[in-house]
């Protein structure tokens, strides 16, 4: 076998197992932290996620103090979860990222990644279609912020740390308490730390005949 067919076949079972053993943790060691390090690496694997016309319209806050994470746990209904974890993150959604999608692409053209043209063409047409579309525009951010979530998870799991993604929080609450403004939405957050124990095998999924339909 070719050296390289090789590597790929073994990358490939790697994702697969990292997939599979993936389970939602709820409780983890407060006494075990995550440095800022890991965490600037965590979101920059987090942002290889897709996002349409590379719009990447996500913004993370990283809650790891004492004190931020009682007021973010306050709001999450007192999950406790929250406290423990070595972070939290708030994944937000960025309602107007259309406004700087010039600026977000310059980075691909000035690489030669992408030609000018087609950034002016790509910023001309999602701004007509988001300027005046409220529901795109939170629809998008809501995709951009998911995908990038499910990344900071897996990134998280080949780290050797766990990780959970909580729905239940006081949304409202949580944008005034960390002054998120207008434009930026929490889609979810994210708690990842050192499992307090080995955490349960995941919950049985339904088979993929129930959910799929070929045509």
């Amino acid at each position: 076998m070719k050296p390289h067919l090789q590597d790929r076949m073994i990358a490939s079972h790697s994702f697969r197992t990292l997939i599979e053993n993936r389970a939602t943790a709820g409780h983890f060691d407060p006494g075990r932290t995550v440095d800022e390090d890991t965490i600037h690496d965590l979101l920059r694997l987090a942002t290889r996620a897709p996002s349409a016309f590379n719009l990447q319209n996500w913004r993370f806050i990283a809650v790891r103090s004492p004190e931020a994470k009682a007021r973010l746990c306050d709001l999450a209904y007192g999950q406790e979860q929250v406290r423990e974890a070595a972070v939290t993150f708030i994944v937000c959604g960025q309602l107007d990222g259309y406004r700087e999608l010039t600026r977000t692409l310059q980075p691909s053209v000035d690489a030669g990644l992408l030609p000018p043209s087609v950034q002016e063409q790509w910023a001309a047409m999602v701004g007509d279609l988001h300027r005046d579309n409220p529901q795109l525009r939170r629809d998008e951010a809501f995709r951009s912020a998911s995908l990038a979530a499910m990344l900071l998870m897996l990134a998280a799991q080949d780290r050797g740390l766990a990780s959970g993604a909580l729905s239940g929080f006081d949304a409202d609450g949580v944008a005034e308490e960390f002054n998120l403004g207008d434009q930026l939405v929490p889609v979810m957050l994210i708690t990842i730390g050192h499992p307090a124990a080995t955490p349960r095998p995941g919950k049985l999924r339904r088979p993929v005949h129930k959910i799929l339909e070929i045509r």
